[in-house]
């Protein structure tokens, strides 16, 4: 009975391993920018590694972790509405209140849940690499599993901030200020907002390999100009427009479209075909030359071992 357990989990680990050269042969990715042809290339095969690894993961544990980013993601409408409230007729606090835009972020981040528009990225380089039907199956697998759980997540954090005892009345009618300005737009806005909004979030996770220390800098400067360029995003602004939804202001269609649909496919076009076609097109040539360079080198050791015999 164990060994038919261990079979089938054996079987299932098989049909989610990501299709490459390197898991063909066994190997790591190399990610020693010393061994590579240039910096962008190890970046490169940092987040291709980091992104198999994401791709690879139990459903299960994929949702839990979604769920939790999107009710992390409250923070920052918590955040925003608070700041709002507090320095209304102060000069410069538009600066500070879209400050707390990046709060939700900072926590999904350095807490690592799983982020919808993190993965337009992350993901998709493995797939660029090697597009076959079981890569392409298994982004699609990652992509919905994380959407759905960061929309469970954000209605959620909705509902609670709807209807537990916790705000006084000027925080509630902040939040709801917030989320009518991004209702303002069309579905052409929501779109367009959200094409850079999915391209300022893709570059900042090009950024962390080479951020060390000042990763949590670079989610604050990044995030922040996403909430000062009024962009949509589909995770915070499902908390936002969904606060509407509860609240009784917004029909559930109007969530649908003109913000869900429209934004989603904004932040994918963003992060995906723009930001990391762009990054991986930047590559190709450097992996070539890796190619040759292995091959001059399995050339070489192969007329080493035909000499000593």
């Amino acid at each position: 009975m164990d060994e038919l357990d261990n079979n089938k989990l054996k079987a299932e680990d098989d049909e989610r391993e990501v299709e490459s050269e390197e898991n063909q042969r066994g190997e790591e990715i190399e990610v020693n920018e010393d061994r590579l042809p240039s910096r962008a290339m190890a970046i490169h095969e940092h987040i291709r590694q980091e992104g198999e690894k994401e791709m690879e993961r139990d459903a299960l544990a994929l949702l839990w972790s979604a769920i939790a980013a999107g009710l992390s993601m409250g923070a920052s409408l918590l955040a925003k509405g608070i700041f709002h409230v507090k320095l209304e007729g102060i000069p410069g606090g538009f600066l500070l209140e879209n400050l707390g835009y990046t709060f939700g972020f900072i926590i999904v981040i350095m807490a690592r849940q799983q982020l919808f528009t993190e993965n337009t990225v992350t993901a998709v380089l493995p797939v660029m690499h090697n597009p076959t039907l079981g890569n392409v199956g298994l982004l699609m697998r990652l992509w919905s599993v994380v959407l759905a759980g960061n929309l469970i997540g954000t209605a959620v954090a909705a509902w609670a901030f709807n209807y537990m005892p916790i705000f006084d009345e000027p925080t509630r009618q902040a939040f709801v200020s917030i989320a009518e300005d991004v209702m303002k737009n069309s579905p052409t806005e929501m779109f367009a907002n959200a094409i850079i909004s999915g391209w300022l979030v893709a570059t900042m996770v090009w950024m962390f390999p080479v951020a060390g220390a000042a990763k949590i800098v670079v989610i604050i400067l990044m995030t922040w100009l996403i909430a000062l360029a009024d962009t949509t995003h589909i995770v915070v602004g499902s908390v936002e427009i969904l606060y509407l939804v509860f609240n009784g202001n917004l029909p559930w269609s109007d969530f649908i479209w003109p913000f869900a649909l429209p934004t989603l496919a904004g932040n994918i076009c963003g992060g995906t075909f723009i930001f990391a076609l762009l990054s991986h097109a930047q590559i190709r040539n450097d992996m070539s030359s890796k190619r040759k360079a292995e091959a001059h080198a399995q050339a070489a050791e192969k007329g080493k071992k035909a000499d000593r015999t």
